[in-house]
């Protein structure tokens, strides 16, 4: 099951998730973009999202006002909704209407392949230098067996020799799990990197817990800010 964190207020972008992208609001035209991957579900603490899902055919519940996360939205969903210890379940954000869905397969299948004992999947991608620079686009570091080791809003790792053409691993902001593992997550306490970061994942980190990371190639990204938008739409007009 694919499920849509969907906070209306933001405080970078306010009311963000109602935007209007290409005739559809955001919220409305990611739920449409992955809805052939899966059920999907929208979990919101808004009663206007519940009505304009209502108005797209789209399922949708309401879930508290005070979650930190969206991860904590979902597993609050997921228990709604009853799915089993065994099921697959991706978080995937509503501010992603581009997301290809060659993406969330790769996710899914990911998890489905996970021998991981604590089966939390993401993704990345390669991105410029220039890309990296940018704090809104989180960079992560893995090992050997493709884990991650760090997630950073910083540019890491930092290449002290300053090597031409550096490309770094940029992370999107697409989770997959077993209902057991978002749980698990979900228990887990809030860890002091992931506040200064503002980065949730970095909470099974700090646990020492592996998540799973799986490349990908994408040209979308999350809409944060009214620039972001902004580019979005000349890049997929």
């Amino acid at each position: 099951m694919i499920i849509i964190p969907a906070r209306l207020n933001s405080s970078r972008f306010e009311n963000k998730i109602l935007v209007d992208i290409l005739g559809l609001p955001m919220v409305i035209r990611t739920a449409k973009q992955v809805q052939n991957l899966d059920d999907v579900v929208i979990a919101t603490d808004s009663e206007e999202v519940i009505d304009l899902a209502k108005q797209y055919n789209i399922q949708a519940v309401i879930t508290s006002s005070t979650h930190q996360s969206g991860t904590d939205r979902i597993n609050e969903a997921a228990n709604i909704l009853k799915l089993n210890d065994t099921d697959i379940i991706i978080n995937v954000q509503a501010d992603e209407p581009f997301i290809e869905p060659e993406v969330i397969s790769a996710v899914i299948n990911q998890v489905k392949n996970n021998t991981n004992d604590f089966n939390m999947v993401s993704c990345f991608k390669s991105i410029s230098s220039e890309l990296a620079d940018d704090s809104n686009h989180v960079k992560v570091i893995l090992d050997e067996n493709n884990n991650a080791i760090y997630f950073s809003r910083s540019k890491i790792p930092y290449h002290r020799d300053h090597y031409e053409n550096s490309s770094y691993k940029g992370h999107l902001g697409i989770y997959g799990f077993t209902k057991k593992s978002l749980n698990q997550f979900c228990n887990l306490p809030h860890a002091p990197l992931e506040g200064i970061e503002k980065l949730e994942q970095l909470r099974a980190i700090a646990a020492s817990l592996k998540i799973s990371m799986v490349e990908v190639k994408s040209q979308s990204f999350g809409i944060d800010t009214q620039a972001d938008l902004e580019n979005t739409l000349k890049i997929f007009k």
